[in-house]
C-alpha cells in the first residue's frame, strides 16, 4: 500500500493497482460500505473491494488528512500491528501540506441515535469531536471498560492510535476452521483467553480494548467525508452501527450542516457557518 498526495476536493480514494483504471477506484465514503462483518469493507459498482479500511481511515482522521490516493495491490489494507500507529508514523514522516481550499467540517445540529438498550450509538451537538465508549463483553471481565475522550489537539495520536484490535481465543480457532483470519497472529492482535492476555508483551494501555473500539469508531465515522463536530456516545457499538448512524444522519438534512473551519488543523475550535451553495470545496489538507 502506498499513500499519494491528492488535490483539494479529491477526498480519500482507494485505488486498486491490480485492477484497470477506474474499475479499481473506490471513494472512502459511507455510501460505499458493502460489508461490516469483522471489519469495514468498501466497494464500487463494478465489484472492486477493499476491506479493513477503518484503522487507516482513523489514522487519516487523526492526522487531519482530507485528500489522498491510497494505492493498494489487493483487496485488504495491511493489518500492520493491528492499530493505527504505523500509519500515523508514516504520514508524519511524509509531512502534511496545507491546501488553498477551505476545510469544511460536519457540524451535528440534532441528536441521531441507532441501536437498542443492549448496544447503541448516538451523536449529538457539541463544540468539538468527542467519543464516550463503553464495552462489556460477556466472554471476559477484562473487557468491561469505559472511556471518554475529546479528540482534539493530538489526542488521537497520544491516547488512541496505538490501541490494537483484539479477539478471544475461541473465536480465533473458529475463524481459522472456517478458513478466515489466516494471517492473524499475536503480532497484529491482542488475544484474550478468559482473564489472560496471551501476548507476551501484554497490553499497551490498561484499557486498550475500549481504546481500540474508539479507534474503529473514529475510522468508520471519517467515511462521512469530513471531520465531525459533535459528541459520540456508544455502548457495545461496532462497524454495523457506525455505518448505520451515517446513513441515518445524511438522510436527515436538518440534523447536520457544513461549517468552514477557520483553524483548519484543529476541528471544532473555531468555525463559521456556510450555506450549501458554498460547499463545492469540502476538503483542504493533503
Amino acid at each position: 500500500m502506498t499513500l499519494h498526495p491528492a488535490d483539494a476536493e479529491t477526498g480519500i480514494i482507494f485505488q486498486r493497482s491490480d485492477m484497470a483504471g477506474e474499475t479499481g477506484a473506490i471513494a472512502a465514503s459511507w455510501q460505499n460500505v458493502v460489508d461490516t462483518r469483522m471489519a469495514t469493507t468498501l466497494g464500487n459498482s463494478v465489484g472492486a473491494r477493499v476491506a479493513t479500511v477503518e484503522h487507516l481511515m482513523a489514522a487519516l482522521a487523526g492526522c487531519g488528512i482530507d485528500n489522498a490516493i491510497v494505492e493498494i495491490d489487493g483487496p485488504e489494507v495491511p493489518v500492520m500491528d493491528g492499530s493505527s500507529a504505523p500509519f500515523v508514523f508514516l504520514v508524519e514522516c511524509a509531512g502534511v501540506r496545507l491546501q488553498e481550499a477551505p476545510r469544511l467540517a460536519i457540524k451535528i445540529d440534532q441528536t441521531i441515535a441507532v441501536g437498542d438498550e443492549r448496544k447503541y450509538l448516538s451523536i449529538r451537538p457539541d463544540s468539538a469531536f468527542s467519543v464516550s465508549f463503553e464495552i462489556d463483553f460477556d466472554d471476559s471481565p477484562m473487557t468491561q471498560q469505559q472511556l471518554s475522550l475529546r479528540l482534539v489537539n493530538g489526542t488521537f495520536k497520544t491516547e488512541i492510535a496505538r490501541a490494537r484490535t483484539f479477539g478471544f481465543a475461541h473465536e480465533v480457532d473458529a475463524l481459522r476452521q472456517a478458513g478466515l483470519a489466516r494471517g492473524g497472529s499475536l503480532d497484529n492482535a491482542v488475544v484474550i483467553n478468559g482473564n489472560k492476555v496471551l501476548n507476551g508483551d501484554g497490553l499497551r494501555y490498561r484499557d486498550e480494548f475500549v481504546r481500540h473500539k474508539i479507534l474503529d469508531c473514529v475510522g468508520d465515522l471519517y467515511l462521512a467525508g469530513a471531520p465531525i463536530i459533535g459528541a459520540v456516545d456508544a455502548l457495545r457499538s461496532g462497524h454495523a452501527l457506525n455505518s448505520n448512524l451515517l446513513h441515518i444522519l445524511f438522510n436527515n438534512p436538518d440534523a447536520w450542516s457544513y461549517v468552514e473551519m477557520t483553524d483548519a488543523l484543529v476541528p471544532g475550535t473555531s468555525y463559521r457557518e456556510v450555506s450549501m451553495e458554498e460547499t463545492g470545496s469540502e476538503l483542504a489538507l493533503a
